[in-house]
């Protein structure tokens, strides 16, 4: 409900200036087109009442409501009949008649598409209606020059205010696109990329490496014995855990570095442009920068990495068997006992 509703204030807001700005000069056309007619007093008072005060009081109308887009609607919709009451009232002076009544179609058509213009329609056609009712019917087919000066200001400023809007919505909807895009991406729990998207930027280094013949070190990352941290502790403190790797990982690794969560309590990373000796360097940083962690209300928690290495080979058939070799290579410090990096067949023991 909450969420609807910031929507219907959103889509108000947007309204209200071009309301503001339409109405306006609006009824510069329509008085212009009134003036020859020697119309009675309350048709001026209306008109200056629609021009001023009316788009203050739509705005308080859908911003107050409880449901802000459907009132906004309804404004809209009050919006047409009043078109159409200007329309028969001066006589459907072509001009301006085809100027106000274009506009607002224009922005029926903008914010609800053809149900709205349908709806809209019929309003403009029930203020015709009214204005036949309390002036007449009566049709004036003549255009001055005076009437043509006053029609400019819509015909230009009111589609510059109308194209502004929809510009700055562009913009918010691309903000957006952009947001759930990195969301589509991210690992919610460690800010990290998620499974998916690091094997897709996998895929794409090792194809570089092997097009342009250039070096990256894969590594694998898991957290020793995390099932028992879940188990002894619980598992709030078990993600406190995986956010501070999470966070090691990007205070530890360069701008271009690719880090991931791989699933559970393995994590993992891309290393481009890095030898394999280089790469154990930093991950043995990594490993002790992490093994120094402690949790502020459980001092006696240790946690360990073991880590495997592989640099990207030019007889790896794809992806996969390269994130195999770093699979073996985790396996293998896993064997050996844990808390310490295997790489290519050897591995690094942990500094006691």
């Amino acid at each position: 409900m909450e969420n609807q509703r910031g929507k219907g204030l959103s889509f108000a807001k947007r309204i209200y200036k071009p309301r503001i700005i339409g109405l306006g000069i609006g009824a510069l056309s329509v008085a212009a087109a009134l003036y020859p007619l020697q119309v009675p007093t309350w048709v001026w008072a209306a008109l200056l009442l629609n021009a001023m005060v009316w788009p203050h009081v739509a705005y308080l109308l859908s911003t107050r409501s409880a449901f802000p887009y459907k009132a906004e609607r309804h404004n809209m919709l009050f919006d047409s009949l009043l078109g159409g009451f200007w329309a028969a009232s001066m006589q459907f002076n072509p001009l301006s008649t085809v100027t106000i009544l274009s506009m607002m179609t224009m922005n029926n058509v903008a914010a609800g598409g053809v149900r709205l213009l349908v709806q809209g329609s019929l309003a403009q056609l029930t203020g015709v209606a009214v204005s036949w009712l309390l002036l007449g019917a009566a049709f004036s087919p003549t255009v001055s020059q005076l009437q043509v000066y006053a029609c400019l200001p819509m015909l230009t400023l009111y589609p510059l205010a109308v194209g502004m809007v929809c510009y700055q919505l562009a913009i918010k909807l691309s903000e957006h696109k952009r947001t759930l895009s990195a969301l589509s991406r991210t690992d919610s729990l460690t800010g990290l990329l998620n499974h998916g998207a690091w094997k897709d930027l996998l895929q794409i280094t090792f194809q570089q490496c092997q097009q342009q013949q250039t070096q990256a070190t894969v590594g694998l990352i898991d957290i020793d014995h995390f099932k028992l941290i879940n188990d002894n502790y619980g598992h709030i403190v078990g993600d406190t855990v995986l956010r501070q790797l999470s966070l090691e990982l990007k205070r530890n690794l360069r701008e271009n570095d690719l880090a991931g969560r791989y699933g559970g309590d393995e994590f993992c990373v891309i290393l481009p442009d890095l030898p394999l000796e280089h790469a154990t360097a930093v991950m043995e940083r990594l490993r002790e920068v992490f093994g120094n962690y402690r949790h502020p209300q459980i001092p006696g928690l240790r946690v360990s990495l073991s880590i495997g290495l592989a640099t990207c080979q030019p007889h790896f058939a794809d992806a996969a068997s390269w994130l195999d070799a770093a699979d073996k290579a985790l396996y293998s410090a896993k064997s050996n006992g844990r808390d310490r990096i295997s790489s290519a067949g050897r591995f690094t023991p942990s500094i006691a």
